[in-house]
């Protein structure tokens, strides 16, 4: 093989090599401008719902905003704390059933110092959202619970990049935040547990 066919041999695949990277650039860039929306789907019983969620949680920098009708998800619940430790803002808002109910997270997150409030305003406040950084919208009929993740049928849907959506999930929060309250005294049961521990 003569030197000018090796040379065009090599131009032609470093050219080659050099658009499939721009390529590359472009479609991250235009994911991270929110111009191409990634979404995910999960389902349960034993899903990977759960797995999904803390996942997205550990991957949060600024702000966690949570609706939850019901919170018993042990690992959802020890993510969000970490995320607070690590500098993210968490809101959370939750159904008043959580100040009656003896299997509730509600009052690890008040020990813990993210002081969740309480959507009293409606009859059942049956969201189950999450919106991450702006950017990321979790969503679906998954409860953030124990159940949810091994026994019921579920669903959850992870949107990211559709920033008018998220934008409207996040102003439907604000809305929701705006009515809600500091939960009442917990259940004598619950506290003489969290004195104990």
């Amino acid at each position: 093989m003569r030197e000018e066919e090796l040379m065009m041999w090599l131009l032609l695949a470093t050219g080659f090599t050099g658009a499939l990277t721009l390529v590359f650039a472009i479609r991250w860039l235009a994911r991270k401008l929110g111009f191409v929306t990634v979404h995910a789907s999960h389902f349960s019983p034993k899903g990977g719902c759960q797995d999904a969620v803390v996942r997205e949680i550990q991957k949060a920098r600024r702000e966690i905003l949570v609706q939850a009708y019901s919170f018993t998800n042990e690992p959802i619940c020890k993510a969000l704390i970490e995320a607070k430790k690590r500098g993210v803002q968490v809101e959370i808002l939750l159904d008043h059933s959580n100040e009656k109910e003896q299997h509730t997270d509600l009052h690890m997150f008040v020990e813990k110092g993210l002081a969740p409030l309480v959507d009293a305003h409606h009859a059942i406040a049956h969201n189950k959202v999450m919106v991450i950084d702006r950017w990321t919208l979790v969503t679906g009929s998954f409860n953030f619970t124990n159940q949810a993740e091994h026994e019921n049928a579920e669903n959850l849907l992870i949107i990211k990049g559709h920033s008018e959506l998220v934008t409207l999930y996040r102003n439907n929060f604000m809305t929701h935040k705006a009515h809600s309250r500091v939960p009442q005294a917990r259940p004598v049961v619950v506290q003489q547990r969290a004195r104990a521990a």
